[in-house]
């Protein structure tokens, strides 16, 4: 077992460093909403834009959230606190490790009620549940499981058992041995899928929704739409990745692993849109339905399609596979907090993590149910018309996670002088040190803070 100073653990291999962090960043959003944004958006026009916004907002604060957590060696928060110690700043920096803490613990508490569709949906097409639906019987399946607090609630406990099972066993024999099994078996479900979209379905019309520029969409707010997809689509400001790179080995590349999950993860998402929209387009389907397309529209698809008995089950078994490794990958950094600093040993940590977690997850539960039009923060404006669930996705994507990144710039770019940074990286002194420098003194936090803003007045 590789172990770092303290005898902490370490990941054993570089690839099962960089599937575990790919399997954090690729998530159910990934499989729906970039391949359609980047549709909606000008094609390759968006797609163009975006990487820039990968390379030059994603890639340093991703760069410096690997680097905080291999200098610090800690929790997201013990991570930045030994950092700042380090370079004689306030301890009071670790306050940025307990936001992105927080924000992974409240996207977890929602999205593992999420997954439990995936779970749903797989043992329906299991059972050819799907042969013959019609739109109405499609909306009445959704309906019902949504409306059933009963059966989340079963689904929901299901996804956390699997994610005890997983983290308590460590980092390499829990979290880097499941990314070893379940990556793996995402990337040849998904190539299968592909195969059988493009022959089953609309592939020109797909190459022309997603690849064809189209100039005149580009716009502000498109500009801050490929931002936002650029952030937090990497999983950055979520603890994952500090956590993730406090486990990293003094001799794994920083920038290189950096540029490796950024590719990866844009690659499942381009490879989910080659997917899905092909069978939307081959059967007259809006591509804009959002989660709706998942649970609601391509079930019809699949019992109308040959083979969709199989195909269908193999679908919602890749989701299954993209939303629990993201959910392996949000407890993680939850556990290592509680470790820290509550001393509660990893075992026991898991336990109680998973138990906070499904309390919380009732209220998103009910949120789909009897609270559906419950609004507790209607007198503030921002969350205006929110129920709870609605209301924690807005406060963890669109508050929590740019100000969590907007505080990682400040603190890398002004309070860590650069031959710090240098080591955190891992890099010589250069243009790579000096690009990313500028970009998270002068770029990324007026870009970030701006979005902020944005995002609070609607």
């Amino acid at each position: 077992m590789a172990a770092g100073g303290g005898g902490r653990e370490l990941w054993s291999t570089r690839w099962g460093f960089l599937l575990a962090a790919v399997g954090f960043a690729v998530g159910l959003g990934n499989i729906w909403r970039f391949p359609y944004v980047v549709g909606n958006n000008g094609g390759s026009a968006f797609l163009l834009i975006y990487l820039a916004c990968a390379l030059l907002i994603s890639l340093p604060l991703l760069m410096s959230e690997l680097g905080i957590g291999r200098l610090g060696r800690s929790s997201s928060t013990g991570s930045y606190r030994n950092v700042a110690a380090k370079v004689g700043a306030s301890p009071r920096w670790g306050a940025a490790g307990t936001l992105a803490v927080f924000c992974v613990f409240i996207i977890l508490s929602y999205y593992t009620v999420i997954t439990g569709w995936t779970f749903d949906y797989f043992i329906r097409a299991s059972l050819n549940h799907f042969d013959g639906l019609q739109a109405v019987e499609s909306a009445n399946m959704f309906g019902e499981l949504t409306g059933s607090p009963g059966r989340l609630l079963f689904w929901t406990t299901i996804v956390y058992l699997v994610i005890a099972v997983v983290i308590r066993q460590g980092v390499q024999k829990g979290v880097e041995r499941a990314a070893r099994v379940l990556m793996p078996a995402m990337f040849a479900a998904l190539i299968v899928m592909v195969i059988y979209s493009a022959v089953e379905g609309d592939m020109p019309k797909t190459l022309s929704f997603l690849l064809q520029p189209d100039w005149s969409k580009v716009s502000f707010s498109m500009v801050m739409a490929a931002l936002g997809q650029a952030f937090f689509s990497i999983g950055i400001g979520l603890a994952g990745m500090v956590v993730f790179g406090s486990y990293l080995p003094d001799h794994f590349s920083v920038p290189r692993s950096a540029l490796l999950i950024i590719f990866i993860d844009t690659g499942v998402a381009l490879m989910a849109g080659f997917m899905i929209f092909p069978i939307v387009f081959a059967f007259g389907m809006e591509p804009s339905a959002g989660p709706g397309l998942l649970f609601q529209t391509l079930p019809l698809a699949f019992g109308q399609m040959p083979g969709g008995h199989f195909f269908g089950a193999l679908f919602f078994l890749l989701l299954i596979v993209a939303a629990v490794s993201s959910c392996i990958g949000c407890a993680e950094a939850c556990v290592a907090w509680l470790d820290e600093h509550w001393r509660i040993p990893r075992r026991a940590a898991a336990l109680w993590m998973c138990i906070l977690g499904w309390a919380v997850g009732l209220l998103t539960i009910m949120s789909f149910g009897e609270w559906a039009e419950f609004y507790p923060l209607n007198f503030i404006p921002a969350f205006e018309g929110m129920n709870i669930f609605t209301a924690l996705d807005f406060l963890a994507a669109n508050i929590f996670l740019l100000l969590g990144g907007a505080l990682t710039a400040i603190f890398m770019g002004w309070r860590v002088p650069k031959l710090v940074n240098l080591e955190a990286f891992g890099i010589a002194d250069g243009a790579l040190g000096a690009f990313v420098r500028f970009m998270l003194r002068y770029v990324i936090p007026p870009v970030l803070v701006v979005a902020l803003v944005m995002g609070l007045r609607g």
